[in-house]
């Protein structure tokens, strides 16, 4: 089959290959025919390191498709389920999972140390978190292979698989953010946007989009902002907006330590600010104890935009049936597989929401 493939961390491009085999097929475990995948930062930041991920590896964690084979022991799935990969699914057993915080289990990490794909030419190769829907074809435990409603096409579901759900749960779940309450959004492509409209919907009174790309601007606006402005007018912005207070939340989406002090400095005495972007190992952020004291500013990281997962996924489905999200305009460009490049340098030049890899 074909797959897109990095042999290298640090490599800057994907190679295109047709002779991938997906490995590991057996008891347990269900294989996806792959029908549509989005491409997240995410998989940039695997690419260049900045994410822990071996290599070679399949790029790509947000994908969905049909089952088209099942293991020995999978009772929870049939040949021709409708699913979206689920690159962190909750084992339901751990103490994390028992609280209600599935989204901070590490019974799914194991995943990502066993490689998902085999080289006809030889040599295992891993899948990105686990999975690698930059593929036509996954192998997965069955636990990851979460099955979606008929009337949820196949680009809506990879998105909720992993960007979406990000996004409208570090509003909802995470932060919960009030009714008339005040919020900025740092960072607006797919997840950033996500964000937005989680704030739309949760009532907030003010949500102020802040990226450096116009476009992205201007697409805020369209979903739910009600300002949006380049990172040089914010500071302006919470003049205007907040008499200088400060927001009542701040959300930072891209994953580094300068947009997370701008957060917080940005943030109200007593406010939130919530870090959504996934950053480095060796990009820190400190704050003097004074003002951790003094200002009681609450720092809240947002992983997979907390809560239970599961939930997250019926609750996004709900809410773009009922049209209050819109998950169909994050999609602003669609490529073949043979065109993931055009892919990835329309997510590092910001013209791009979310691009779709149809398979």
């Amino acid at each position: 089959m074909r797959a897109a493939l990095q042999s290298e961390t640090g490599q800057d491009k994907l190679e295109v290959v047709d002779d991938m085999e997906a490995a590991g097929f057996g008891p347990g475990r269900v294989r996806i025919r792959i029908r549509a995948t989005g491409l997240c930062h995410s998989d940039l930041s695997a690419m260049s390191g900045v994410l822990p991920q071996p290599a070679p590896f399949v790029p790509g964690h947000e994908g969905a498709g049909e089952i088209t084979d099942v293991g020995d022991g999978v009772t929870t799935h049939a040949v021709g389920d409708r699913v979206l990969v689920c690159w962190l699914p909750p084992c339901r057993d751990c103490p994390a999972c028992r609280r209600g915080q599935g989204h901070l289990c590490l019974a799914a990490f194991g995943n990502a140390a066993v490689p998902n794909f085999r080289r006809a030419s030889g040599g295992d190769v891993f899948g990105f978190a686990g999975t690698g829907t930059f593929a036509e074809e996954l192998v997965v435990p069955a636990a990851c292979a979460v099955k979606i409603p008929d009337d949820v096409p196949y680009d809506i579901a990879a998105l909720i698989g992993c960007g979406v759900t990000t996004g409208l749960g570090a509003a909802i779940n995470t932060a919960q953010v009030e009714a008339g309450s005040s919020v900025a959004v740092i960072g607006c492509g797919g997840v950033g946007i996500s964000v937005v409209q989680g704030a739309k919907v949760q009532g907030a009174a003010q949500v102020v989009a802040v990226d450096p790309v116009a476009a992205r601007r201007e697409a805020a606006l369209r979903f739910g902002a009600t300002e949006a402005v380049a990172p040089d007018a914010f500071a302006d912005a919470r003049q205007r907006i907040t008499g200088g207070e400060g927001f009542d939340y701040v959300f930072e989406v891209v994953g580094r330590s300068a947009t997370v002090r701008t957060a917080y400095e940005m943030t109200r005495r007593g406010g939130a600010v919530v870090v959504v972007g996934a950053g480095a190992l060796d990009d820190t952020y400190s704050v003097d104890m004074f003002s951790l004291f003094f200002d009681e500013k609450r720092i809240l990281p947002s992983m997979y935009g907390g809560g239970d997962v599961l939930r997250s996924y019926e609750r996004t489905i709900a809410l773009w049936r009922a049209g209050r999200v819109d998950l169909a305009g994050l999609i602003t460009h669609r490529v073949r597989l043979a065109e993931v490049n055009d892919a990835l340098d329309q997510m590092r030049t910001g013209t791009a929401l979310r691009t779709c890899i149809e398979l």
